[in-house]
């Protein structure tokens, strides 16, 4: 495809409809046509509506449609509202594959087969988000470089078909010799770049706010940038992390370098004797939760371990977490976020049910039960099985749903001296049962000690601030597009007439007003806007 070269020298790009330089129509098919210029894009040639061949061609004319960048944007909002119907993964805690069916039924195994279960880091969203960021950069270029090249190009003196179809047009026939030099003194009063050629004058002023669509985009592209580096490993940190009173846990997602001891957690409820204001609330609701807080040591590993070695820490620093006040250490917040009680241990005596002779405690430690329990005289018991959460699954076989001590589960072998062979007790809470036969001895409750366990949020955003970057280049392409407009006043001496067009890319109004302005104190006619002329030809006005 060959260059178009114009009578007037300059050399066009091929598919230019209006000379860059001089602003002729080189489309033959719009050489007799009476209507305005399409001034959009200044004529110039797109490379999506000129070609039209290779692979390369087809996807570049595929993202520069501005329908496919909104139907893009559509279906990412649909697919963000569809992830927020049932729970992201980070909130559950069951396997998923487990949980959706469990809990939604088919509705839920269709949820997670989708991948709606962990939309935001799933392949195919991430594939979306990154093809409106293709479509931003190629809608830009296929758009922007034409346009600054015609506008850079732009001569001063203008074909009189380009003049005479622009929408502000007029031709006053016997002109002063001085009108040119007030007609220019007024425009630089007003803050126009007047070139003068050949006896005619080009104003122009707020060129830079047909870059404003364009800046839009830039910080878009920034903006999903950094919504994509989020799913980059480190750079953005969203994790729960709970640690039991007296444990020292290391903070996720840093490596195994950072360690958390929680060294007690403090819960405070408000008094209705003390604190007037809550007392209604206090009487009404029983409770009212005053703070809630964890004291806690960090620590940072010092050594390199080998796998299953215990690491060296090094203390960096005592905080009181509490609600909104984190804990920050190296670009991580450690927030108090929860709290809950967890079985430290539970207590059984061995007695004889009939008698309810005691032959002894048994103290067991639900995160590390022993395996025998002597009681001496010839009493012992043995934990055969254990159910730290406790439940019945479809078979009907006892089971737990996780190794969080939530409704413990024991099946017990009592060894008594009278007995050959030692009796078994399957015990839960409130729940005893004898599976091989009526029992002599049993496992009596006798109570239960809990531990406190903090729930903490570890965060951390290093993408944050590309962000916000994105977000105040987006204000800027939104203010230079809306605040300000790309006005040109062309004043030209043609065989003794003055001919007068003008155009801006809005506010019509606002540059009729100002060619009142400028063409005061001088014999020149105000030129017609002869598209509102048109409109009142075609309603008979």
């Amino acid at each position: 495809m060959n260059d178009v070269k114009c009578e007037c020298g300059h050399v066009n790009p091929h598919g230019t409809v209006l000379c860059e330089a001089c602003g002729k129509v080189l489309d033959e098919q719009e050489k007799n046509n009476k209507e305005l210029l399409d001034m959009r894009y200044e004529g110039s040639a797109r490379r999506s509506q000129t070609y039209n061949k290779t692979i390369i061609d087809k996807i570049w004319n595929f993202f520069s449609s501005v329908k496919v960048g909104i139907w893009l944007i559509v279906i990412t909002l649909v697919t963000s509202t569809l992830g927020t119907i049932l729970p992201q993964k980070m909130y559950i805690n069951l396997p998923p594959e487990v949980y959706y069916e469990q809990e939604y039924g088919w509705f839920g195994k269709l949820y997670y087969q989708l991948g709606l279960h962990d939309l935001y880091g799933s392949w195919w969203y991430l594939l979306l988000i990154a093809m409106i960021g293709i479509s931003l950069v190629i809608c830009s270029l296929d758009r922007v470089v034409p346009l600054y090249k015609a506008l850079k190009a732009q001569r001063v003196t203008r074909h009189e078909g380009f003049l005479r179809r622009q929408r502000i047009f007029g031709v006053t026939e016997h002109p002063e010799e001085k009108d040119l030099s007030v007609i220019k003194n007024h425009l630089k009063e007003r803050r126009y770049q007047v070139r003068e050629e050949n006896g005619d004058l080009l104003a122009e002023k707020g060129r830079f706010a047909r870059w404003g669509p364009y800046v839009n985009h830039v910080g878009l592209i920034i903006f999903l940038l950094g919504a994509m580096l989020r799913f980059i490993p480190g750079f953005y940190v969203n994790e729960d992390l709970w640690v039991k009173e007296g444990e020292t846990a290391v903070v996720p997602e840093t490596g195994e370098k950072y360690y958390l001891k929680n060294n007690q957690f403090i819960l405070q409820h408000y008094d209705k004797d003390k604190d007037k204001t809550f007392e209604k609330a206090i009487e009404q609701a029983g409770q009212v939760v005053k703070n809630y807080q964890s004291n806690v040591v960090l620590y940072e590993r010092v050594s390199k371990n080998l796998p299953g070695e215990k690491p060296e820490l090094k203390k960096l620093k005592e905080y009181k977490v509490r609600v909104n006040h984190p804990l920050d250490f190296n670009g991580y917040s450690v927030f108090q976020s929860s709290y809950r009680s967890e079985l430290k241990t539970m207590s059984f005596v061995l007695a004889n049910k009939k008698t309810g002779q005691s032959f002894g405690e048994v103290n067991i430690d639900l995160e590390d039960p022993k395996a025998t329990y002597d009681l001496g005289n010839g009493y012992s018991v043995k934990i055969i099985n254990y159910f730290p959460d406790f439940e019945f699954d479809k078979n009907n076989e006892p089971s737990t749903k996780s190794r969080l001590p939530n409704n413990p589960a024991f099946v017990f072998q009592m060894v008594t001296p009278d007995k050959s062979k030692p009796e078994t007790s399957f015990v839960a809470i409130k729940q005893t049962l004898e599976p091989l036969g009526e029992n002599t001895y049993k496992m009596a409750f006798q109570g239960i000690e809990t531990k406190n366990v903090s729930g903490f949020t570890v965060r951390k955003d290093s993408s944050l601030w590309v962000i916000i970057l994105g977000g105040i280049v987006f204000m800027i392409g939104v203010i230079q597009g809306a605040y300000w407009n790309h006005r040109r006043i062309w004043v030209q001496n043609k065989s003794g007439q003055i001919w007068i067009a003008a155009h801006t890319n809005k506010n019509w109004y606002g540059i009729k007003r100002e060619i009142e302005t400028v063409l005061k104190d001088t014999k020149l006619d105000i030129p017609e806007d002869q598209l509102q002329k048109e409109s009142m030809d075609k309603e008979g006005v």
